[in-house]
């Protein structure tokens, strides 16, 4: 069996998936393809993923391909393909998308998902990924596509819409939220033996039930201990501590994300919001930086001291491949088009987060029904920008990268109709080649 990783050069994921791979007794003889076109990172990702297959007892092997020349091969006859790209790196294209926008007075804090960062990284990503479809119809068309790279709802979403190849969205953030909550609000002792039920959209989908091991609803007791933690003026998790006190539930992922989400905690006119809920503007250009040095001395160490053993991480992943080839159930929290109105009151052609079954026959999303009205109502803010940017990809109309920029809920809060437009413009200039031609 052949696993291609796109993107190996992200290390460190590569390394967590990989090696969730060799901890599998199912998956762990395969021949795993690393693709990436920067051969320095490559071969550090070789490198080290070559050590720990060798800690674990030599199974497998693992195959390198470098640049596009190399990519229908590093996909040929591979059963599942993990995609970790991000086109146009930290520098220049993350710096572009969070430079050109502050001239404007527009701030982020991730830029990855939604707002004017998630729209041009969508776009700049798209056509790579649409590359990747045609090769994969062509040399694996039954190949199982694991999707990592975000912004998850717009690509995903684009992959099942306008490709023959069958994707599935995964992020980290579903199957730590409950905990996260819980350990946060000084509710550990209930997490064994817990029932949830987590559905909307990627970064933005909504703890909907939580369950004790006997069967008793802690959001009561949730709702009061959140509010007192949004006195605490040291508590990060302020804005879905809020989204609870405003729309009745959790969400999935971090606060610093779900702050650009929407109109309500960054704005110029009110500075004051930035303290009161800690909100980290810029945070992912910082974390870029920071993760970039942090990697250097990580390989250093590696290289001087060794690899240590891997042990199995909770990444959806190695879990997918491995139930699809035993045909052993396993459960998952996945992006997948709303078919069927698998959450009735989102349109169908939405990429939504739902419960998903896995078993030998593939990803099977779960029929969730309505969400509650309001938080229905917040998804549909951000599944308006996904939609357009999505029709903008697929047509390369210009007309439609303005319309997802100024239904964009935070772009649209900070600045007027022209404003956007001459921002779009500079963007789209300032990425030339990373991008299409629009009309």
């Amino acid at each position: 069996m052949k696993i291609t990783f796109m993107g190996a050069g992200s290390t460190v994921f590569a390394r967590n998936v990989i090696g969730d791979c060799m901890c599998s007794d199912a998956l762990k003889d395969s021949t795993f393809a690393l693709y990436d076109i920067n051969g320095e990172r490559l071969k550090e990702s070789q490198t080290i993923l070559e050590a720990m297959r060798k800690t674990k007892g030599g199974h497998g092997k693992i195959e390198c391909y470098l640049g596009v020349e190399q990519r229908r091969e590093a996909l040929r006859g591979a059963s599942f393909v993990v995609n970790a790209i991000q086109v146009g790196l930290y520098d220049p294209c993350t710096i572009t998308d969070f430079e050109i926008p502050k001239k404007f007075g527009l701030r982020q804090t991730i830029g990855d998902t939604l707002g004017i960062g998630g729209i041009m990284r969508a776009l700049r990503t798209i056509p790579v990924m649409e590359e990747f479809a045609r090769d994969m119809a062509d040399v694996c068309p039954d190949a199982l596509f694991l999707n990592y790279t975000n912004p998850m709802a717009m690509l995903t979403g684009y992959m099942l819409r306008y490709t023959p190849v069958k994707t599935v969205g995964l992020c980290h953030s579903v199957q730590v939220c409950s905990e996260g909550l819980l350990k946060e609000l000084d509710m550990a002792d209930k997490l064994e033996g817990r029932r949830e039920l987590i559905a909307g959209i990627n970064h933005m989908a909504w703890l909907l039930e939580l369950k004790d091991r006997d069967n008793n609803d802690l959001y009561p007791e949730i709702k009061k201990r959140a509010a007192a933690k949004m006195a605490d003026p040291d508590f990060k998790d302020k804005v879905r501590l809020d989204y609870i006190n405003h729309f009745g539930y959790y969400c999935t992922e971090s606060s610093e994300h779900n702050a650009e989400y929407n109109t309500f905690y960054i704005k110029s006119k009110y500075p004051e919001l930035i303290e009161r809920y800690n909100i980290p503007l810029d945070e992912y250009p910082r974390r870029c930086v920071d993760q970039i040095e942090s990697w250097k001395k990580e390989y250093a160490g590696l290289l001087e001291n060794g690899v240590k053993d891997h042990e199995r991480s909770r990444e959806y992943a190695s879990h997918i491949m491995e139930s699809i080839v035993t045909g052993t159930p396993y459960q998952i929290g996945g992006n997948v088009l709303n078919t069927d109105h698998l959450i009735s009151n989102l349109p169908e052609e939405a990429c939504v987060e739902v419960p998903c079954l896995v078993n030998g026959h593939g990803v099977h999303p779960c029929h969730v029904g309505p969400l509650p009205v309001q938080c229905a109502a917040m998804n549909m803010t951000n599944i308006n920008v996904q939609l357009l940017t999505i029709e903008a990809a697929h047509t390369h109309k210009l007309e439609h990268i303005y319309q997802a920029a100024m239904l964009d809920p935070h772009t649209a809060g900070e600045l007027d109709i022209d404003s956007i437009r001459k921002m779009v413009d500079e963007l789209i200039a300032a990425h030339g080649d990373y991008l299409p031609r629009y009309h």
